[in-house]
């Protein structure tokens, strides 16, 4: 009865890890790459041109945003599967804390679309060029500064996911939390010091976001050992 109780949990781990592995180009894609290609910093002339000739590019950049977000809140439903045994209020504080970071990102394309029918010829009968350029630059900053909002809840939810590694009975998870805990710090602080002190931005997440890897790696790799989870449940539950 053992056995059958823990294939399904470590076969769901292996998804977590699975979905949490496409995640990453899914939502490299979208908030990354498109916008390095379409958008010419300080020239809203020329990336309203790019805008309008690969408008299907900039929409598909908009889906993977959602796809992004909708993979986010499987991997996050799992994990609660999988560690609502360790602990149940940290669990729930991990979903939480994600499920927000959701949706702010899925409301912030809002300016993107914007962004797209702005650079369209129809607003050329209402706006000078001058005022529609304005405009365009201005939804395209809101979205960056709407994704570095939601970057403080996707970091968030990394810290009761590291704790609830720490807790548990095995020495790998322990330190895979750790860093995981370091991530979320490293996410919060890019996200706080974006909006307190700009010019002195340091990205803390492109050298702390390795736990995420470690972490999906651990979860391919080797699954979950999920009735050493179990142990402590009545403690932290």
């Amino acid at each position: 009865m053992t056995s059958r109780m823990a294939n399904p949990s470590k076969h769901a781990a292996k998804l977590a890890g699975l979905l949490y592995l496409i995640l990453i180009p899914v939502g490299f894609f979208g908030l990354a790459y498109v916008p390095s290609l379409l958008v010419v910093p300080g020239d809203m002339a020329t990336t309203m041109r790019n805008i309008v000739a690969s408008e299907s590019l900039f929409r598909l950049s908009m889906v993977s945003a959602f796809l992004m977000n909708i993979i986010s809140i499987v991997i996050v439903l799992l994990l609660y599967r999988l560690f609502k045994p360790t602990g149940k209020n940290m669990a729930t504080f991990m979903v939480v804390f994600l499920v927000i970071g959701v949706c702010i990102s899925m409301l912030n394309e809002v300016n993107y679309f914007a962004a797209l029918v702005l650079s369209s010829t129809d607003s050329v009968a209402v706006f000078t060029a001058e005022q529609t350029q304005y405009l365009v630059h201005l939804f395209l900053d809101m979205r960056e500064y709407g994704s570095y909002i939601a970057t403080i809840f996707w970091g968030l939810w990394l810290f009761p996911l590291g704790y609830l590694l720490l807790k548990s009975n095995s020495l790998l998870p322990k330190i895979i939390g750790v860093s995981l805990i370091i991530a979320c710090i490293g996410y919060v602080i890019d996200s706080f010091v974006l909006f307190l002190a700009p010019h002195y931005l340091i990205p803390l997440a492109d050298y702390t976001f390795i736990g995420e890897v470690l972490f999906t790696l651990w979860l391919l790799i080797k699954g979950a050992d999920i009735e050493a989870w179990k142990k402590p449940a009545l403690e932290f539950a």
